[in-house]
């Protein structure tokens, strides 16, 4: 969210804002689409550290810029995510990394303590995002010089992911007598159809990434930077911690009906976050949305790797994801014009409908589609 403050600070309109919010979703998508091209045929080690060194470039990048179009430039061909999801280049290794280490269930359940992990820091780097308003309000500095922290910080953590990464096992490679001689060539044409459907749910989303919604609560009820940083700060939690319920639920009713029956409610509430006339009202649906919003997430992650041999799970989670990425990046552009014409909700209430709608086509055109392994359903 310290992006949308930032670019607001420097003078930018909401469509600026929007068009460089669009710019760092459709760069990560152009280069994950890189990786899921060429990715199976290099180690995924070096995968992820070459990303750490472009996440510490983007920051540096940010904090020393503050004209539109140099940012636009870093913008698209960095690594900032602005929406705290699935728009990562280093989400399809990471993934296909770790699916090598579980099966089964206990898949499922690998996926919800990664997400929760990734939950918890992006709820933390909510909260810190109000920090530059505390130390430009007592610390002696401008807000601008604050909020540039943020962005070195941001590049501090890089080289800390990349002595993490530096750790990692040689059981997260793949052996090289078991690649395909291209990618998806058993599993394309299910993973073109979840790919497609993928794509519905990440435009809409698009319409509501965090960025966005700190301009939309700003405009809207006129929050500050320390309130909005309290309320994605709970929200990144109850998000975080509800995924740990979707393995049990998945256990029970299967990996679909677990991603449609909590990811339908959830966009219901955000709708209806975008019809309320108070702010109190709004944040309690916005809270209640993020409940339940991401329990789908380790379902379908597990999905994905279930319903493809395990030499083709690498491509398949760079193919479903570089098409979220590609239709999450148009999104903003039109919800930042939008905000700059009304301060009325539409964004949510587009991007929940939108939403809603791929909960119900995914549900009757995969609710009976088998998986590869026994005891996922």
């Amino acid at each position: 969210m310290a992006l949308a403050a930032y670019l607001t600070d420097l003078g930018f309109t909401p469509f600026e804002v929007g068009a460089i919010v669009t710019g760092t979703l459709l760069g990560s998508a152009a280069v994950t689409l890189t990786v899921g091209l060429l990715g199976y045929r290099l180690p995924r080690k070096g995968i992820l550290l070459g990303a750490t060194a472009l996440m510490a470039v983007t920051g540096l990048g940010f904090a020393g810029l503050s004209t539109f179009w140099p940012l636009m430039v870093v913008a698209v061909a960095g690594t900032l995510n602005p929406s705290s999801g699935d728009v990562s280049v280093f989400l399809p290794t990471e993934q296909a990394a770790l699916a090598h280490t579980a099966a089964g269930p206990a898949r499922t359940m690998a996926f919800a303590w990664y997400n929760l992990a990734g939950s918890l820091a992006g709820a933390v780097g909510a909260l810190i995002s109000g920090v530059p308003a505390v130390v430009a309000a007592h610390g002696g500095f401008s807000l601008l010089t604050a909020e540039r922290g943020v962005f070195v910080f941001y590049g501090v953590c890089a080289i800390a992911a990349a002595f993490a990464y530096r750790t990692l096992s040689p059981a997260v490679e793949v052996q090289s007598d078991k690649q395909p001689r291209r990618p998806l060539a058993e599993s394309r044409a299910v993973v073109l159809r979840l790919a497609a459907l993928f794509s519905l749910d990440s435009f809409g989303g698009g319409f509501v990434v965090q960025s966005l919604l700190v301009l939309w609560l700003f405009r809207r009820f006129h929050l500050d930077e320390r309130t909005t940083a309290g309320v994605f700060f709970a929200a990144g939690t109850l998000s975080g911690f509800s995924q740990i319920l979707s393995p049990w639920v998945a256990a029970r009713i299967g990996l679909i009906r677990t991603m449609v029956y909590t990811h339908l409610p959830a966009n219901i509430f955000l709708i209806l976050a975008g019809m309320m006339p108070t702010a109190p009202l709004s944040i309690a649906c916005l809270l209640l949305r993020m409940a339940v919003s991401q329990m789908d997430v380790p379902a379908r992650q597990a999905f994905v790797m279930a319903v493809v041999p395990p030499e083709e799970r690498a491509a398949a989670s760079s193919v479903t994801n570089v098409p979220r990425s590609l239709a999450a990046g148009l999104a903003p552009l039109i919800a930042g014009a939008l905000l700059q014409k009304s301060a009325f909700g539409w964004p949510l209430i587009i991007g929940g409908a939108l939403k809603a709608v791929y909960d119900l086509v995914l549900f009757f055109q995969f609710r009976a589609v088998a998986t590869r392994e026994e005891g996922v359903h």
